[in-house]
């Protein structure tokens, strides 16, 4: 997809600061497909990203999966107890397969889907290998699946390039969009990693958001003075007692470090409080 779409607040995306189109007009009229298939990266994700959407789909005709990557830890680690809360909570289909039947007996000679570029900095820098780990099993899920849609929460807008990258690339047959990552009243991204701050780190965690907030703000307003804004986006995170993993002004569309010349931005971070990660992201239009 072309930077200038990005701009375009097409069905299922969300608004850009300084965009004209007002929020009223985006992601409320979304077709309903005949078959969906939401992705989260923990436990509750899906429901606090795009719950409402899928739920009015499901009540339409159609037929929508849910894949959670996770290692249990905010759940459990008994497949049979989670099977009795899904059936519990009225889930239709359950799909737990073993590493050995999505992977093989020898996974580390199994083929493997990379999207080079993209899933090599920000976060890919911070965790090698990660996304190819990511890209291998959605491509699974989604030739076992085959959905027509798929939705992914923008909270990690860099997983959600990568994922419509491969499947551009593929040409697989599966539209790819995006869900507006859900929010506190403070600004705080909704995640199960909250649920890791103690109350005084909880006070702290807003001002991840409010810190990009700011350069959204100032980018919008002309500001092109890029390491200035980083640079004083760090300090501001430091002195809250934020640890930054990275703060950067990319190309919406590639993710490559923002020129001057480039209208449609993404300002992404990652930072520590404690010893949990958190990771948000703004677009902006200029």
């Amino acid at each position: 997809m072309a930077d200038t779409e990005l701009g375009a607040n097409e069905p299922g995306q969300p608004p850009v600061v300084g965009s004209a189109t007002p929020a009223s007009d985006w992601s409320h009229n979304l077709a309903v497909p005949q078959r969906a298939l939401a992705v989260g990266a923990h436990p509750d994700d899906i429901e606090f990203g795009c719950g409402g959407t899928l739920a009015k789909w499901a009540a339409a005709g159609c037929v929508v999966h849910h894949a959670v990557f996770t290692d249990g830890s905010k759940g459990t680690w008994n497949p049979d107890a989670d099977t009795a809360a899904l059936i519990a909570a009225g889930c239709d289909f359950l799909f737990l397969p073993s590493a050995a039947e999505l992977y093989g007996d020898d996974m580390q000679a199994s083929t493997r889907v990379q999207v080079p570029e993209l899933g090599t900095h920000y976060c890919g820098a911070s965790r090698p290998g990660h996304f190819d780990g990511v890209t291998t099993v959605v491509t699974k899920l989604f030739n076992i699946v085959q959905p027509d849609a798929a939705y992914f929460g923008l909270k990690d807008y860099q997983q959600f390039s990568i994922i419509r990258k491969m499947v551009d690339d593929l040409a697989l047959p599966v539209s790819v969009h995006g869900i507006e990552t859900a929010r506190e009243a403070s600004g705080l991204a909704l995640s199960s990693r909250n649920g890791y701050l103690s109350a005084e780190q909880k006070a702290v965690a807003p001002l991840l958001y409010q810190t990009i907030k700011g350069i959204g703000d100032a980018l919008a307003a002309g500001d092109q003075d890029f390491k200035r804004l980083i640079q004083a986006g760090k300090q501001q995170l430091q002195d809250a007692g934020l640890q930054p993993d990275y703060l950067a002004i990319a190309n919406s569309a590639t993710l490559r470090p923002a020129t001057q010349e480039d209208s449609h931005l993404v300002i992404l971070a990652a930072a520590f409080l404690g010893s949990t990660r958190l990771i948000d992201n703004l677009r902006v239009s200029v």
